[in-house]
This record gives structure tokens, C-alpha cells and sequence, in this order.
């Protein structure tokens, strides 16, 4: 065993472990999520339809050769918004169904990683795995950097200062909502850009808050893109993507 499997330690039989695999460049994962990696006997994760999955990407260099893989892939993502009937329908089924693929290989006695990008109990698909597992089997939480933090890192943008209070929003609120809320914090991160840009930059715009607002595109990836919100003129951004307004609170 190497020292760094020794500092990592291994995987136990029959154990459930959600791996954060951090913002997206793999030298950022932490040395127990890249020793799990390593040597679970399952490598499992999410993934959009005709996609590699993220998550998956990320480990590449840590993927040797022969090991087993379960893909778990969503049948919608944002094709139709997350409040319609038919997206909570789906997701649902696929969730119950995700969770019996864990369950037979858990019960066979192997140990699964599903990965999770950034953390895995910050908006992660990995909880709900947790949520209908946790009370079966063994589990391990291996927290991740999360993508904001990797983002507002490359941005070169410290996000709070003193007594700032920070913000988490999704951009799927409803625009009067992003509004209300940004005009009552001093920072503030909003997730989930996407589709949701044009709406996401009126409602900064209108908080009176475009000039302290940065876009983050594929934070620590390839193809990373950062920018100042107000020169993002497209109705979409990328479904990795993220705005930060920073504090400006007690600089000493």
C-alpha cells in the first residue's frame, strides 16, 4: 500500500459512500475521495442522456482499467421545469429505481462510490440515494469543495468579508423572489443559471447589484468562462454555471 492509500484508507464491503469529487479539475478532490475512488469495487454516477456524466469526467485520471461502473441516468434534466407533474414523476421513479441497483449491490457485499459533484449534501442527487439508503446500510459522507467555492476561487473574488451574511439562491425562482432576496443579504451565490440567465441578470439588474455581479461558466473546467454579468447579453448560460456578487464588508 502506498502512503497515500494509507492516509486515504480503503473501502469497507457492503458500504454506501457518496464521494465528492469537487468543481470539476480533479486535483481539488480530497486525498479519501481519491483513495475511494480507487478502490471501491463499484464506481457509480449520474449522467444526462448521450452524456459521460460530470461527476465521471472528473475521475477520469483515477480510473484504471477493468473497473465496474453503474450509470445511473436521469430521464429528464431540464428539459421541462422541475414543478411540472410529469418532471417530479419521472425523477421519482428514477430515483426508486437508482436506489434497488445500490441495494442488490450492496447486499451482494460490495462497496459502491457514487460520485457527486462539488459536495455531496449541497443541491447533490447523492441525498436522495442517502435519504432512502442511510437507515439499510452502512454510508460515508466524503464532503467535496463545492462548485462555488471553486468558482468564486478561480474569479480571484473573496465572497465575504466581517459580518456579511451570504446568500445561496437557485436561479429557477421566480424572478420577484431572486429580487427580494438579493436586495437582503450583502453576498450572494446563484446556482442553477442555466436557461434561467436573462432572468437572473434582470433580477441583479434590478436589485441594483449588476456592478458587483460576475458570471462563472464551467468554474476550474475546461472551457471555463468568467465574466462580468453585465456584459452577458444571452438569454442561456451553461447548465454549469453560476453568479457571484461578492460582500464589501469590514476590510481591515
Amino acid at each position: 500500500m502506498t502512503s497515500l492509500d494509507a492516509i486515504a484508507g480503503t473501502a469497507a464491503p457492503g458500504t454506501l459512500y457518496g464521494i465528492g469529487v469537487g468543481p470539476g479539475d480533479v486535483r481539488y478532490l480530497t486525498l479519501r475521495a481519491a483513495g475511494l475512488v480507487r478502490t471501491v469495487d463499484v464506481v457509480a454516477f449520474f449522467a444526462k442522456r448521450g452524456r459521460q456524466g460530470n461527476a465521471r469526467g472528473i475521475v477520469t485520471p483515477l480510473m484504471g482499467t477493468a473497473r465496474q461502473e453503474l450509470r445511473l441516468e436521469y430521464p429528464v434534466t431540464d428539459e421541462i421545469p422541475a414543478e411540472h407533474p410529469d418532471y417530479q414523476s419521472q425523477m421519482i421513479r428514477f430515483y426508486r429505481e437508482a436506489s434497488a441497483s445500490l441495494t442488490a449491490l450492496l447486499e451482494s457485499g460490495k462497496s459502491v462510490g457514487l460520485l457527486a459533484e462539488g459536495d455531496p449534501f449541497f443541491y447533490g442527487s447523492f441525498m436522495h440515494m442517502w435519504r432512502r439508503l442511510a437507515e439499510t446500510f452502512p454510508v460515508e459522507v466524503v464532503p467535496g469543495v463545492t462548485g462555488m467555492s471553486g468558482c468564486w476561487t478561480r474569479a480571484n473574488l473573496p465572497i465575504t468579508w466581517g459580518d456579511d451574511t451570504l446568500a445561496v439562491l437557485p436561479g429557477t425562482l421566480a424572478e420577484d423572489q431572486l429580487v427580494e432576496r438579493l436586495r437582503n443579504t450583502d453576498a450572494a451565490v446563484i446556482m442553477k443559471v442555466g436557461r434561467h440567465l436573462g432572468k437572473v441578470r434582470r433580477a441583479v439588474e434590478a436589485a441594483g447589484l449588476l456592478s458587483r455581479a460576475v458570471y462563472v461558466e464551467r468554474g476550474t473546467m475546461p472551457g471555463e468562462r468568467i465574466a462580468p454579468l453585465a456584459e452577458c447579453g444571452d438569454p442561456a448560460g451553461a447548465y454549469f454555471a453560476m453568479v457571484l456578487i461578492a460582500g464589501r464588508g469590514r476590510q481591515l
